[in-house]
């Protein structure tokens, strides 16, 4: 009888381990990775692709590539991610590419003389078709260079860094080139060092990185000209700045848009 009973007590406890154990797993198991994970999410206002992804229990880089965002990985309220399926290959709302060049690219994608800025303003022109949104809008003015150094390297259409290089010496002032909202300012996007994104108006942002410094929080208001970062060689092999300018989240050639020099 005593047997029995001692035998009664262990099968009870060990019922009430497995039960245990097993709420335990339940509750660690990420929030992405059941049926109650919804298809998509609506950006909202100061999110990051790397908070989105850690709310869901997903790998940012998988949610960048399952929604064909490249580097600088920029999201703005309102767009619809995918959390769920395989990798898109193109953008969702990618504007088509334009047939006609821009009448500013031949003219101004050369700013910054010396001979090093001559090849990538040459880059610049001829790729600036490719890469233009066909509804680009028009231009609403108003902007400034970032730096005051010479262009080393023009736009390019090709690879992830789609921007101006712009030479200086450490701790140049970096400006906004139009009045924005920071949206970044940070070094976590792999090549960019500390990078700052300035969003202008529903459609143009900017971007400035390798910088050394930054002077500015993400939710600050700035103005065109104030400097909102220090120049440097952070992801870089030398002091240098690298910038763009995107509409509707396509790189474009800034020399569309700034003024002569």
């Amino acid at each position: 009888m005593r047997l029995r009973a001692v035998q009664g007590v262990l099968t009870i406890v060990l019922l009430a381990l497995i039960v245990g154990t097993l709420a335990g797993c339940a509750a660690r198991a990420p929030s992405g990775s059941g049926a109650s994970m919804p298809d998509t999410h609506v950006v909202q206002r100061n999110e990051t692709l790397y908070r989105i992804a850690q709310r869901y229990g997903l790998e940012w880089r998988d949610l960048a590539r399952r929604n064909a965002i490249d580097a600088p990985y920029l999201i703005h309220p309102g767009q619809r991610l995918r959390l769920r399926g395989a990798a898109r290959s193109s953008p969702p709302s990618a504007p088509q590419a334009s047939s006609a060049p821009s009448s500013r690219s031949s003219s101004s994608g050369s700013s910054g003389s010396g001979s090093s800025s001559s090849s990538g303003a040459s880059s610049s022109t001829s790729s600036s078709s490719s890469s233009s949104p066909s509804s680009a809008p028009a231009d609403p003015g108003g902007w400034q260079w970032p730096a005051d150094g010479q262009v080393l390297r023009g736009f390019s259409s090709s690879g992830t860094r789609r921007g101006l290089a712009i030479g200086g010496e450490r701790g140049d002032n970096v400006r906004a080139t139009r009045a924005g909202e920071v949206v970044y300012a940070g070094g976590g996007l792999v090549g960019y060092g500390r990078l700052v994104i300035l969003k202008h108006d529903a459609r143009f942002l900017s971007a400035y990185g390798h910088n050394d410094e930054l002077l500015v929080s993400e939710g600050d208001r700035v103005q065109a000209g104030d400097t909102i970062a220090r120049l440097g060689s952070s992801g870089a092999e030398r002091p240098m700045l690298h910038f763009e300018i995107r509409v509707d989240g396509t790189p474009v050639d800034p020399t569309r848009y700034l003024p002569d020099r």
